[in-house]
Parts: C-alpha cells; structure tokens; sequence
C-alpha cells in the first residue's frame, strides 16, 4: 500500500521525466519523439489532476471543512498549468522550437513552485486527515492498469 504523499510525489517525478524528455527532444528538433514524449507527459498530468480535483481535493475539504484554502490555490494554478499546456501544444504543432523552449520554462518553474507546495504541505495534510488515503491511492493504482 502507497501513502497519498509516497504515490503522488512518484507521480509528480513521472510527469517531470516526461516533460524533460519532449523539452530535450524538441532542442534536438527530433518532431516525432517530442511529440510522443509531450503526449505522454499530457495524459500523465491531465490524469494527475484529474485524481486531485475529482477525489483528493474533495475529500480533504469534506473532512477539514477547507474549502478556500490551500486546494482552491492548488486548482488555480491547474488551471494556469493547462493554459501553458495548451499554448505548448500550439508551439510544438507548429514546430516552433525557440517559442516551445520558452513556454516550457515557465511551465517548468511553476511545476517546481507547485509541486512542492503539494509534497510539502498539501499531501502531508492529506495522509494526516483522510482515513481511507491509502484505499484511495490503491483506486488509483487500479485504474493505471486498465
């Protein structure tokens, strides 16, 4: 069994190779491989939020009663994260590598910026007040393999 911070900060590193990789593609102006990198980095981090806004998110502000705290900064700044996401889609459709190097730093910064606040502070709170964490993260690793 996987804690919510052991399993989610994996999850974090995932996203984080596959995202170096499509940047060190796209610097190589190797198209096929940074698209196929930045597909697989997509669908990690769409499901990485997805598991945190449709279930964690939720469940921690149902047993803290916190609900304009630290989980509606961390949707906010989903949501800053897919419109970087989406303009780097544009810029590597486009085979723009100077402008997709430049979107991928600041998407990369902010990462940084939130993944530690998760891994610090958020996922920590989580294992402390979700009773059924580790049912939760085994739901996940579940759907992983289907």
């Amino acid at each position: 069994m996987s804690s919510i911070p052991e399993y989610m900060t994996k999850k974090h590193r995932e996203c984080d190779e596959f995202f170096s990789e499509a940047e060190a593609a796209v610097a190589d102006k190797d198209w096929s491989l940074a698209l196929a990198k930045w597909q697989l980095f997509a669908s990690e981090l769409t499901e990485h939020l997805a598991q945190e806004e449709e279930t964690l998110f939720p469940q921690f502000e149902q047993a803290t009663g916190m609900t304009s705290g630290p989980t509606q900064v961390m949707r906010m700044e989903h949501q800053q994260m897919r419109a970087l996401v989406q303009s780097l889609d544009n810029a590597l459709a486009a085979k723009d590598k100077d402008e997709y190097l430049g979107l991928s730093e600041t998407l990369m910064v902010m990462m940084q910026q939130h993944n530690m606040k998760e891994e610090m502070m958020l996922y920590p709170m989580m294992a402390q007040h979700l009773t059924d964490g580790e049912q939760l993260i085994e739901g996940f690793k579940a759907n992983e393999a289907v």
